[in-house]
């Protein structure tokens, strides 16, 4: 059975339409989301020195992806048994929905700090338009333009 109201992008209902269809606006089941539905969670260690400046990205980039009224939790991360359980690979880590869109490939659990690869190069936390990107992603506001 197939939960619904299937909505189109923009929020008519589209009765009948199942995932996977293809509409006007792109395949239905991948409709926007609403912004209360994306979960946020900046996890950290204590006294991490890029908290802030990922928050602070974290926040611009919430408004600029139009996600505006979105908010998100801060988490600190205090033992290697608590980094192991959640899949903490470094601090700052951004999860979106519990899942981290910046992952590694192969990076262990650690309580050390976490270097992103960003178009500028290495930096304490995820660049703006790569956050934009994933938030527009998660949420299902991607166009892809």
């Amino acid at each position: 059975m197939i939960p619904g109201p299937h909505r189109m992008k923009g929020g008519a209902p589209l009765l009948g339409a199942r995932p996977g269809q293809v509409g006007p606006f792109g395949p239905y089941g991948a409709e926007m989301r609403d912004a209360a539905d994306v979960e946020i969670e900046l996890l950290t260690v204590p006294a991490c020195p890029n908290r802030q400046l990922a928050a602070e990205r974290l926040r611009q980039a919430l408004g600029e992806a139009g996600l505006n009224t979105t908010l998100f939790t801060t988490r600190a991360i205090a033992d290697q048994a608590e980094a192991e359980q959640t899949g903490f690979t470094g601090s700052p880590t951004i999860l979106i929905d519990g899942r981290d869109p910046f992952a590694e490939p192969d990076a262990a659990p650690s309580l050390s700090c976490r270097i992103y690869r960003t178009p500028d190069g290495p930096a304490g936390a995820p660049g703006l338009d790569q956050l934009r990107q994933a938030l527009r992603t998660a949420a299902g506001t991607d166009t892809g333009l």
